[in-house]
């Protein structure tokens, strides 16, 4: 008797696409919750660690962002610069 190891049933495996997909998400949740940790920090040091380990994260998740694109999977198209002043300008009023 064979067993299969596969959490996937037969000729539903993920493809590369999905599993790269996949991954961005686990990122995203991942920098979150080391973002949350650092804020938290009652410690220098624990903080600087935690932001080491954020910092790593986000390279992770630009680097996984990068293969889809050269992949052709995730195309960006440029902004439009009309909305790009006015969200800059939306923010700097808002901090000013």
């Amino acid at each position: 008797m064979q067993i299969n190891m596969n959490s996937q049933p037969q000729g539903q495996q993920m493809g590369d696409m999905e599993m790269i997909n996949d991954s961005i998400a686990s990122q995203k949740l991942i920098s979150s919750t080391y973002d949350t940790f650092a804020n938290e920090c009652a410690t220098p040091n624990l903080r600087d660690e935690f932001l080491n380990i954020l910092k790593d994260e986000h390279q992770i998740q630009a680097e996984l962002f990068s293969e889809m694109q050269k992949r052709g999977w995730y195309q960006l198209s440029p902004a439009d610069q009309n909305k790009v002043t006015q969200a800059k300008q939306k923010y700097q009023n808002m901090l000013g």
